[in-house]
Parts: C-alpha cells; structure tokens; sequence
C-alpha cells in the first residue's frame, strides 16, 4: 500500500477532539502553504480560510454551529469561504505569465475577457456554485494534508452561516461553504467507519 492510499484509508471524519491541545499559526501557515496548489477554474483561487483558534471567538462559532462538541474541543474551527467576485482578479493573476512572455498580450486580453463574461453572464447563482465548488476541492486537500501531519479534521455543514459571517466580520462577496474542525482526535469512543458502498454501486462508465 502507497503512503497516500495509507493517508486516503486512514482519514476519517472525527466527532469528538482531545481538548486543550494548542496548533500555531506557524503549523497551520504550513499546511495553507501546501493548499493553495489545489486546482480553481482558470487558477482564480477562490477559497479564503478563516481559522478560528481565539477560545472567546470559538465559543461563539460553537454556538453558530448549534453547539456541536467537537467544535468546542478542537484545536481550531478553519471557516472555508468561497469568494463570489474571484473572477475579478484574473488580470493580476496573470499578469506574471505576460511579463515572463509566457502569454503574449493577446492571449492575456482574450483571458481576461472571456472570464468576466462568464461569470457575469453566468449570474450570481452561477458565482455562487463555483465558490462553493472551488472551495470544496480546496477543504479536501487541506483535510488531506492535515491527516498527513499527524492532526484530525472534520468536515461541517451544520452552522448557521449568516451568525458566522457576523462573529467574524466577513465582507459581502465570500460564501461561508464549511467548517473544518481541527484537533487531536480523541479515539476513547471511535464510532466504527460507516457503510461504504462497492464501486459498482456509484459508477456507470460511459453513462447511466
């Protein structure tokens, strides 16, 4: 077995942390530094991470999240945000690959414009499903390299997302997708893995 299969099977989804355990900004930096190669369509990088590691600012996110314990005992709360105006900053994203003459002028033109026509065409709802889609490639890798460095993760869609962007003051434009509680996982009561269903159950090559 490959040290990523090994990572794949091993990661699971973890209720209950060790409490009292501390991460530091250094650590986390460390594993965003390694996130931020996950793929985004055209590289616009939608995904914003908020950690919440502030035991005052967690206890409030706590209560966003219908007082769910596992937020209570991990080590942080990574709010994943997906921005809706990302499209807007295609020029500077690229504006690396013209100066290097990797894009010529034209292609840079064409770039820029055929994404904001895209997105705009497409309206919010298009903006918002691709922040959503963005961003959930991005919480994966992250969980992904969290199990690689020894932490435990737990993906969460049960908060309520306006409270959160009030405890935290975030700006208009970003969509709360999921938290991601962080920690040590306390293993004292581990739940058996849940039911996985063979690959014939949910693939149909070549169409249904």
């Amino acid at each position: 077995m490959s040290q990523f299969e090994e990572l794949v099977r091993t990661r699971r989804s973890a209720n209950k942390f060790n409490a009292d355990i501390t991460i530091s900004e250094q650590e986390l930096n460390e594993m965003f530094n390694l996130v931020k190669f996950a793929p985004s369509a055209f590289n616009l990088q939608h995904t914003h991470y908020v950690p919440v590691t502030d035991k005052e600012l967690k206890d409030k996110i706590y209560e966003a999240a219908y007082k769910q314990y596992k937020v209570l005992t991990s080590s942080a709360v990574i709010v994943v945000l997906g921005d809706m105006e990302a499209y807007r900053n295609i020029a500077p994203i690229n504006e690396g690959l013209l100066n290097l003459g990797v894009m010529d002028q034209r292609e840079f033109d064409d770039t820029v414009s055929s994404v904001h026509q895209m997105y705009e065409d497409g309206g919010e709802r298009f903006r918002r499903d691709e922040a959503i889609r963005n961003a959930s490639l991005s919480a994966m890798l992250l969980m992904l390299i969290a199990k690689d460095k020894g932490w435990d993760t737990c993906p969460m869609v049960g908060f309520d997302p306006e409270k959160v962007q009030q405890v935290l003051n975030i700006p208009d434009g970003f969509v709360p997708v999921m938290l991601i509680t962080l920690g040590k996982e306390d293993t004292g009561k581990q739940r058996p893995r849940g039911y996985r269903k063979p690959v014939a159950e949910f693939v149909t090559y070549n169409g249904f």
